[in-house]
């Protein structure tokens, strides 16, 4: 049995999908890079939300101000998972791409023709699409080469870092294959050509805990879905810097960060909901503070989790037909996410298999279509792709791992 420092039978009862049967079976849910369950506190916030405060911000009355305390509350907590410098730095959107092609749009009236961007091939498309948009503007944009083995090429990353790149936009880790990016190392890269670092924890913020300010990035982007919350995207921008952006925005609209890339009216409703994800993560852990709660939290999800992916890893391996693909276990520099290739069967035929008996699990690039492109597995359909979240148990890993097993065997 993988070790665990979480109470999983507490946990598993304050999400009320996991209690859902299909023809007379338990649904198991080894999805979680494609997003997470909910728990009931996330339902009852936004439930609570729109029985008790709908309207709009900025007004006199007792509703709006709720409203407008919320919201701040929430910027408060999601500075507290990222360890921001403050609600200030922390900007709300409908979803992680919405944003970044805001700020790329920004950024395109920020850089001047002959700047460079560095992408990665390893990147969502999310983190490459809007800035692509920018050769359109007389900006050079490179990608950095993937290897085989699913890391990121760092001499190619270190020949393409030059004195006219501005920005470097990659991912924390990938959620196509599972790999996590040496950031620290690129932060470093960066600071030699005084180019700003964006970073894509929209895979990443589910598993570990993160400090922006150790990290020391200019931006990033995560997604509430991903850890246990509504679909609300969020910007992280280091002090000062957003100000300084010229953004889309109406000449009634903020005109300084966190408001000045928040275009129109807000999905209250949901940024509620996303304050209670964070709240729920943080009666996991210990401590004093919001913050504290939520460091120990992550250490333990992040035991979990690994455990559990390690032991998936372990048993998809010694399975005659299988392809891992990507990283092994033997280090912990590694998202609990196993994607992998089954001979005789396209990803999706091992999905619609795997669906009868209700697992739930994806198949194909998972918007990191230049990734799976690069690795030469597009035109196989991709991979099929399991992830780990925290209220996975050994006993749907162990089911998992048989019905594969059953797969390659038909």
């Amino acid at each position: 049995m993988a070790h665990t420092l979480l109470d999983l039978t507490s946990i598993r009862k304050q999400f009320p999908s996991l209690h859902r049967k299909h023809n007379g079976m338990p649904l198991i849910y080894i999805d979680g890079p494609a997003g997470t369950q909910v728990p009931q506190s996330v339902v009852d916030r936004i439930s609570h939300y729109y029985s008790n405060s709908n309207a709009n911000t900025h007004g006199a009355f007792i509703t709006t101000q709720e409203t407008d305390k919320m919201i701040h509350q929430t910027r408060e907590s999601m500075a507290a998972l990222l360890r921001a410098e403050g609600p200030e730095t922390i900007s709300i959107g409908q979803n992680m791409t919405t944003l970044n092609f805001a700020l790329a749009r920004a950024m395109s009236r920020f850089l001047r023709s002959g700047d460079e961007v560095l992408i990665t091939q390893l990147d969502h498309e999310a983190n490459r699409g809007p800035w692509l948009t920018l050769r359109d503007h007389g900006i050079k944009v490179r990608e950095v080469r993937l290897l085989p083995h699913g890391l990121l090429d760092y001499d190619d990353f270190a020949t393409k870092l030059n004195e006219n790149t501005r920005l470097v936009c990659m991912g924390m880790s990938a959620n196509s294959i599972g790999t996590v990016n040496d950031f620290k190392l690129v932060r470093e890269l960066t600071y030699k050509y005084n180019a700003l670092l964006l970073l894509d924890a929209v895979h990443y913020a589910p598993h570990f805990s993160i400090d922006v300010q150790s990290i020391g990035c200019d931006f990033m982007l995560c997604s509430a879905y991903k850890f246990y919350g509504p679909h609300v995207g969020i910007l992280y921008s280091r002090p000062g810097l957003l100000d300084r952006l010229p953004t889309d925005r109406l000449r009634t609209a903020g005109q300084v960060a966190p408001e000045s890339i928040e275009t129109g009216t807000l999905n209250h409703a949901a940024i509620a909901g996303v304050g209670a994800a964070v709240e729920f993560l943080a009666t996991l852990g210990k401590g004093n503070s919001l913050r504290e709660k939520l460091e120990t939290a992550y250490q333990s999800i992040a035991t979990h989790e690994y455990a559990l992916a390690s032991k998936l890893y372990s048993g998809l391996k010694k399975i005659k037909g299988v392809t891992i693909v990507g990283q092994d276990f033997s280090s912990t520099s590694r998202t609990p996410t196993v994607s992998f290739t089954m001979d005789g069967k396209t990803p999706i035929q091992v999905c619609e298999q795997l669906a009868t008996k209700n697992i739930c699990a994806w198949d194909g690039h998972f918007y990191a279509i230049r990734a799976i492109e690069s690795l030469g597995l597009l035109e196989r359909g991709g991979v099929t792709r399991f992830g780990i979240s925290l209220y996975n148990t050994d006993q749907e890993v162990d089911f998992v791992l048989e019905e594969v097993g059953r797969g390659c065997k038909r």
